[in-house]
């Protein structure tokens, strides 16, 4: 077993959450995917293993995991939620055709929230930064 999924079960089990077979399979879906995957997403992915599992039940789950700490929510503006396993730091780049989301690091960004606390006075709690473009996909069929 991935050893991410592993301690994110165990999370959940000490906070008393118990573990159905669509909760484990979400989970395990969100932790070995880089894609970002909104719930519309994950439903599909998963539905033909799991015929009874409503778009419903992949939303509450997911607020569970957000709540629990273990994924987090991204919104773009119009577009559907995004949501994200990979709690590490890091920084997305989003393309403006396809709407693909990469992951990436970039270590001069890691002492933003410091920074900008010593400059504005803020306790800065977190950040967000993203870089919109055109993926290398997207700009072939341009071309």
């Amino acid at each position: 077993m991935n050893h991410s999924l592993e301690q994110a079960l165990n999370k959940l089990k000490t906070m008393g959450i118990r573990m159905t077979p669509q909760r484990h399979a979400i989970l395990s879906y969100l932790i070995n995917t880089m894609s970002h995957p909104t719930a519309d997403e994950i439903y599909k992915a998963l539905s033909p293993r799991f015929p009874s599992m409503s778009v419903a039940t992949v939303y509450n789950n997911l607020k569970v995991f957000i709540e629990s700490g273990l994924v987090r929510e991204m919104t773009y503006g119009d577009h559907s939620s995004r949501f994200d396993a990979d709690l590490s730091e890091h920084y997305h780049a989003l393309c403006e055709e396809c709407g693909k989301l990469v992951d990436f690091a970039y270590k001069p960004l890691d002492d933003l929230e410091q920074a900008a606390g010593e400059m504005t006075g803020f306790q800065v709690k977190s950040h967000r930064v993203e870089v919109y473009g055109i993926c290398s996909d997207c700009a072939k069929q341009t071309t």
